[in-house]
């Protein structure tokens, strides 16, 4: 298992992140566009800020990726924090209480450490690979609903989506024709730890980032859930897309999608 210090940063980071979330949204803030609809807020930069001065001053050797600042320097670490300051940024903007901070650790490539912390419902999200994953100090467990029709899952669309949808909506239809209901909270953080509670059977998305999965992802396994790209392949958090089932709906999950592309799509026609 990984040095108890490495879970404890993580820990303390994400919960000082969180702080500085609930405090600003009182304060105030200022909001600024990456993209036609991709936002970002001080609170981001001041979150990441923070993260990066801690890890620089407890792990000075090790690379840090994090949303708004990318890997600014590779110093060739086997030790790698893939940190989200602010998941949800959209959501935080606009009042809506559903954000998070996520902070994976990568070691040799491997998420060996993960925090979670939503600071508006006091949840704390913890795993460490082989040590299990725990909500504030419990350890936690996937449901064990083996059916579409029995379940509730979760999803999310990307920046970006109104220039074009690929088969998101073909997918996320024909989910929603077979599942009992199908949710969109705007936090894929949040998303992969509401499986690892068996709040959700199972969440999947396409266009993700490293820093939207990392530590979520390692929540769900040690939860005893299941994690693979949306074909089935093995889980690479640099791979973009992913399923993150309780285990038992993986295969009817992974039956959908492929169903949906080996469907034909109408041909569309362009407007003069």
């Amino acid at each position: 298992m990984p040095e108890p210090a490495f879970l404890q940063t993580a820990i303390d980071i994400v919960i000082r992140a969180g702080e500085i979330q609930l405090a600003r949204r009182g304060s105030g803030f200022q909001v600024s566009k990456k993209g036609t609809t991709d936002l970002v807020t001080e609170v981001d930069l001041e979150c990441e800020r923070m993260c990066r001065e801690l890890l620089a001053e407890r792990f000075p050797s090790h690379d840090v990726l994090a949303e708004e600042g990318g890997q600014k320097i590779a110093r060739g670490s086997r030790c790698r924090w893939v940190f989200d300051p602010l998941d949800g940024t959209t959501n935080y903007a606009h009042g809506l209480p559903i954000f998070c901070a996520s902070l994976g650790l990568e070691i040799d490539g491997r998420t060996e450490v993960g925090a979670v912390y939503d600071p508006s419902r006091r949840e704390l999200f913890t795993a460490e690979r082989g040590g299990g994953a725990a909500l504030n100090g419990s350890p936690v467990r996937v449901s064990n609903t083996a059916t579409l029709i029995d379940s509730l899952l979760v999803t999310g669309f990307p920046y970006g989506v109104q220039r074009g949808t690929g088969d998101l909506l073909e997918i996320f239809g024909a989910f929603l024709s077979q599942a009992r209901a199908v949710r969109r909270l705007g936090s894929a953080a949040l998303d992969l730890c509401y499986v690892a509670t068996g709040r959700f059977e199972a969440f999947w998305e396409q266009h993700l980032k490293p820093w939207d999965v990392c530590a979520g992802a390692l929540i769900v396994e040690e939860a005893g859930g299941r994690v693979t790209g949306m074909d089935g392949s093995a889980f690479d958090a640099s791979a973009g897309h992913l399923i993150a089932s309780n285990g038992p709906l993986h295969e009817e999950m992974l039956r959908v999608i492929r169903e949906v592309r080996s469907s034909p799509r109408p041909a569309t026609t362009e407007r003069a």
